[in-house]
């Protein structure tokens, strides 16, 4: 039985017997509960609250209820397992979850990809180069954060390797992503800038990872935690892309307190589960602006007296977030994945 599934807040099995770290607290008193902590495809790795790992498999009526995912069981799930006398474990049930980052998966349209549930904090890596985030994929992830309830950071990493023209681009992203509300901090594991303010940030959360391959998620892991052993990605001449480094989903614990969970890199961020009327509702920006256009259905397209676009022809909305608004409504009208 999975419980709250879908709901926004707006609108080899064996067990493992050695206890591996402090009770989780946050867990209850409710025996039979744990914490998923990595995901590998039909394998899960749950954290007990006394501490003890077991690896655990989902209960296979879990896909016969209505759950289009590519998997219904999630890291940052807590979760309800029974062990038989075999030793074998499965996951029976998942609790309510209080958030979660959920995308369009990249070759179902109709299912879901659940990054991870039960966030505290997600912080979404950017580079200008090797590779390049687009402000549409910024967006896309914005907008998903805001639908779902996940605060965010902007973490623009890599500082040290951009030249003027690069850091200009950097500062420019920074003053339209603060100026909307969002926090941004600049990093560079080479230099150690910003790492403190990001050490700070993760202490005693549960945080979130993300961005694309090689925008240096593993790095910044492998600085927050001295123990990590995150493997670290070149970067393909080719494509200037990162090359996949993670290929399972972890909750990795840190040594200050708190877990980061790291995410295989992400190509595409495509919207779902999100109705016309309400993409505007996660743009900050275009939210605030709207309730002064004529019409209070107003979709900010070719509507008159809009306030959303003269607000953009004034240069009050930046023209990239709107473009990244009319992409997203394209695939709400189109069910299309970009």
């Amino acid at each position: 039985m999975v419980k709250g599934e879908g709901q926004r807040a707006k609108s080899e099995p064996r067990t493992g017997g050695q206890s591996k770290t402090p009770s989780l607290p946050f867990l209850g008193s409710r025996r039979g509960l744990g914490l998923v902590i990595r995901n590998t495809g039909n394998n899960y790795l749950v954290r007990t609250h006394d501490g003890t790992d077991i690896s655990c498999l989902a209960k296979g009526n879990f896909r016969l209820k209505g759950i289009r995912s590519t998997s219904p069981v999630v890291v940052g799930d807590i979760v309800k397992i029974d062990t038989n006398t075999d030793g074998t474990a499965y996951i029976t049930e998942i609790e309510d979850r209080k958030n979660y980052i959920v995308r369009r998966a990249s070759n179902l349209s109709k299912h879901s990809h659940i990054l991870a549930a039960n966030i505290d904090l997600a912080l979404l890596c950017v580079t200008v180069r090797f590779p390049e985030t687009t402000t549409v994929f910024i967006d896309r992830f914005l907008v998903t954060a805001e639908a779902y309830s996940v605060p965010v950071y902007l973490v623009f990493n890599k500082i040290d390797i951009y030249d003027n023209e690069d850091a200009e681009y950097v500062d420019s992203l920074i003053h339209l992503y603060s100026t909307i509300g969002y926090k941004c901090i600049k990093t560079s594991v080479v230099t150690g800038e910003g790492m403190d303010e990001v050490r700070e940030l993760v202490r005693g959360k549960i945080t979130l990872l993300a961005g694309h391959s090689g925008v240096g998620k593993s790095s910044i892991i492998n600085t927050l935690q001295k123990d990590s052993t995150q493997k670290v990605g070149k970067i393909s001449d080719y494509h200037s892309k990162g090359m996949h480094t993670t290929t399972f989903s972890e909750m990795i614990e840190l040594e200050d307190g708190g877990f980061v969970i790291d995410t295989p890199g992400i190509k595409g961020f495509g919207t779902i589960d999100m109705t016309t009327a309400e993409v505007s509702h996660y743009f900050p920006e275009i939210f605030n602006i709207s309730s002064k256009c004529k019409f209070y259905n107003c979709l900010h397209l070719n509507e008159p007296d809009c306030a959303v676009l003269q607000a953009v022809e004034n240069h009050y909305i930046s023209q990239s977030r709107y473009q990244s608004y009319l992409n997203i409504l394209e695939d709400v009208d189109e069910g299309k994945y970009r």
